[in-house]
């Protein structure tokens, strides 16, 4: 698929999914919104992409949605009056998955359902999904010259894309309140002190920075147990009980351990380098349980 605002280059197993409206400030919208889920469910079918770095081109990130489009910014329909009747029942038929499911939503789930380990480099702004759209990502290392904002208190609308599901898991409930009770914009230091970001770089080692941390992810590394281990995590630690935990574990166990966990034994026997030849668009019967 050729995309309009998202640039997809692989290479050496690296996937840098680009945005790419940069005379916009990357600015969002509802097609890239369906191109970034079309991007990321195919970076889990494809088994040239290991691993997934996400940036903006030109000197921001995100700068949030389009605010300049026609009518509802948010390509919402505002004739129908959803319930939440409706978003159990009627979640993915055409009027609902249209006119109410919010974009950013949408995109942060389909991060979240990734098989491969995702970074961002936020590059510059990241404002409103700019900065919500990361949180499913699970490294975030900006450029000193980066800003992040919760900005939604200043439209007068809410969090979007899940980010009271991750935010508070990533910073904490009390600087999650915080941060968007005052839709203040953070500079990238405080981000960092906060627990957003891994590591705040100089603009032009960014890239570099996120490169070399989704190498160590790659290099010798079994596609499945990477993609296992990525969705254990995240789900596992939202379960209420261990036992949870320990069901997903034992099947994960035992579906490595007779496919590339043998390779892997046998080449710490043998004091060599492991050859393993899982692929993550093949998981175990049990995915995702």
């Amino acid at each position: 698929m050729n995309y309009n605002t998202l640039q997809w280059q692989v290479e050496r197993g690296i996937l840098t999914l680009t945005l790419h409206r940069p005379h916009q400030l990357n600015a969002f919208t509802v097609e890239m919104a369906e191109e970034l889920v079309d991007a990321f469910q195919r970076a889990s079918r494809d088994d040239a992409v290991r691993a997934v770095v996400v940036t903006g081109a030109g000197k921001a990130f995100c700068a949030g949605m389009d605010l300049s489009v026609e009518g509802n910014v948010f390509g919402l329909d505002e004739s129908l009056a959803p319930t939440m009747d409706d978003m159990r029942r009627r979640l993915d038929e055409p009027d609902i998955h249209h006119g109410v499911r919010d974009t950013g939503g949408r995109v942060t789930l389909a991060i979240f359902a990734c098989t491969k380990p995702v970074i961002a480099a936020i590059n510059g702004a990241a404002v409103g999904i700019g900065a919500t759209m990361t949180l499913p990502m699970d490294f975030r290392l900006a450029s000193d010259k980066a800003r992040i904002g919760f900005v939604f208190g200043r439209l007068g609308i809410v969090p979007e894309a899940c980010s009271t599901w991750f935010l508070p898991r990533i910073v904490g409930i009390q600087t999650a309140l915080e941060w968007t009770y005052s839709a203040e914009i953070l500079d990238a230091e405080t981000a960092c002190a906060g627990g957003l970001l891994r590591a705040v770089v100089a603009p032009d080692k960014l890239l570099d920075e996120a490169h070399a941390l989704a190498r160590k992810f790659v290099d010798g590394k079994s596609p499945v147990a990477i993609a296992l281990t990525r969705q254990m995590m995240y789900r596992n630690s939202a379960q209420p009980h261990p036992l949870d935990a320990h069901r997903v574990d034992s099947l994960a166990m035992f579906y490595t351990s007779i496919g590339d966990g043998r390779e892997g034994v046998r080449a710490f026997l043998e004091k060599r380098q492991p050859a393993f030849t899982s692929s993550a668009g093949r998981m175990p019967p049990f995915y995702p349980w």
